[in-house]
């Protein structure tokens, strides 16, 4: 029995068999991915050889207590050897990352594994018994990677694999889709944003924008929202739009958050910001004037 992949709800446990005992592993509901682990997985499949039609590797991040929220935060490739019948992997490669890995940041842990391609390999779900080892006693995670752009976008799918059947057969395994969310620190936002910003210019290059160009640029994007939220709100209370249930529960969350200011309380809070601002930029300057001339006067003695 091969791999499946079915679209069914995510289960919170799954029972596994292995021998005379059978022993309960959680599986995980919800699933964060950093961006950096996208990036690195890219450019792991642009260095690929031109005979390997896929790279697989370890995926690492951290785990809730209970093993239900599972962030993935790095990985590392993996050498492998595939073919339509066999495949083999670097088990000691895998392992010393893994140890590396873990002297760097010893809260990540081996969370699972991926690889790219359109779909599931033929060989998915042995390669998945061996994460499940390594990432016991929880569920181990596949990603899967399309770095074929089909539809004109990167595709991503977040699987979990759960055993099936009465034997101890490690190709007996049903994929099951796992949500998951790109979460985006503060750091690997302005980076992506950078990034964006060159893939729209002629000549390829993002300059970096000096802390009011950056708040401009902040104000500029709220006010587009803020007018293309109001306008749905429009069009829904006159009929023109259906309403979605969805974004309207969203607007709900989103103004809980937003404190009760009247309008020149705000204004004020606003200014003294900005003079803050302003007044740190001034510090700043005046800093580096001074360390020059400083610098100056030490060459001329």
């Amino acid at each position: 029995m091969s791999a499946l992949n079915l679209n069914l709800p995510t289960l919170s446990s799954s029972l596994v068999k292995s021998g005379n005992t059978t022993t309960a592993t959680t599986t995980a509901q919800q699933c964060y991915i950093h961006p950096v682990v996208l990036f690195s997985i890219l450019d792991h499949y642009l260095r690929h050889n031109d005979n390997q039609v896929r790279v697989i590797g370890t995926l690492l991040g951290v785990r809730s207590d209970d093993g239900r929220v599972t962030e993935i935060r790095n990985c590392f490739s993996v050498p492998h050897f595939e073919t339509d019948d066999v495949i083999e992997m670097d088990i000691d490669h895998h392992r010393l990352m893994a140890s590396l890995h873990k002297r760097a940041s010893s809260r990540e842990q081996v969370i699972g594994w991926y690889a790219t391609g359109k779909s599931l390999s033929n060989h998915a779900a042995i390669v998945q018994n061996f994460y499940s080892h390594e990432a016991a006693p929880f569920n181990a995670v596949h990603l899967v990677v399309d770095t074929d752009m089909t539809n004109g976008q990167l595709g991503i799918q977040c699987l979990q694999g759960s055993p099936v059947g009465i034997d101890t057969n490690s190709k007996n395994c049903l994929f099951l889709p796992l949500p998951y969310e790109l979460q985006y620190p503060d750091a690997e936002l302005t980076a992506l944003q950078a990034a964006a910003d060159s893939a729209e210019s002629s000549d390829g290059l993002s300059l970096l924008v000096s802390d009011m160009e950056q708040l401009e640029k902040s104000i500029v994007e709220m006010r587009a929202m803020l007018e293309r939220v109001s306008t749905y709100v429009r069009r829904v209370c006159a009929g023109e739009a259906k309403a979605n249930n969805v974004v309207g529960k969203y607007l709900m969350d989103m103004l809980a958050y937003v404190p009760k200011v009247d309008v020149d309380q705000f204004s004020g809070l606003f200014q003294t910001h900005l003079q803050d601002i302003l007044m740190v930029a001034y510090l700043n300057n005046l800093a580096r004037a001074q360390l020059n001339i400083a610098d100056r006067l030490q060459r001329i003695v």
